[in-house]
């Protein structure tokens, strides 16, 4: 079975392929011949998520499945949410997101935040939604040299 992850992202393609490879084929959007930025425009994750999806299926006619996936902070009430990928001003700086989430947080007693994911999958024309949470907390500093995004500060 061959199916197409609507990203961007090479970390997160590689993590599925190497989790995937010996059951389905997964699809980069260059493999296809999408070389387009789907933007991220509506205001949630699952929205997100259902709206990489569909432009693919839409436009490309393939099977695929789209994820978006935000940091929610309790003390920040939920923030940076779905804004988790450019918190710092910037898209993708990892750097300033984490600056800008550990400048919010100093001082603050309370560090408990989660990831949470959501997917839309299309498959067989029928669309599927799943979510998925990761609980930890905020670190003071970061630690480690392994993993992308927020997770030199992010302990499950």
């Amino acid at each position: 079975m061959k199916l197409v992850f609507a990203t961007n992202n090479l970390h997160k393609l590689k993590e599925v392929q190497e989790m995937l490879s010996n059951t389905i084929e997964v699809l980069s959007l260059k493999d296809i011949g999408c070389f387009e930025d789907i933007e991220e425009t509506e205001s949630t994750l699952e929205g997100n998520a259902k709206l990489k999806a569909d432009y693919i299926t839409e436009k490309y006619g393939f099977d695929c499945f789209a994820d978006d996936t935000g940091l929610e902070v309790e003390a920040l009430d939920g923030k940076p949410g779905v804004y988790s990928a450019r918190y710092g001003g910037e898209h993708g700086n990892s750097e300033k997101n984490m600056q800008k989430l550990l400048k919010e947080l100093h001082g603050k007693v309370n560090r408990k935040a989660q990831f949470r994911t959501a997917v839309a999958l299309n498959l067989e024309n029928k669309q599927y939604l799943f979510e998925g949470i990761c609980e930890g907390e905020i670190l003071a500093k970061k630690t480690g040299t392994r993993g992308f995004g927020y997770d030199p500060i992010f302990k499950p």
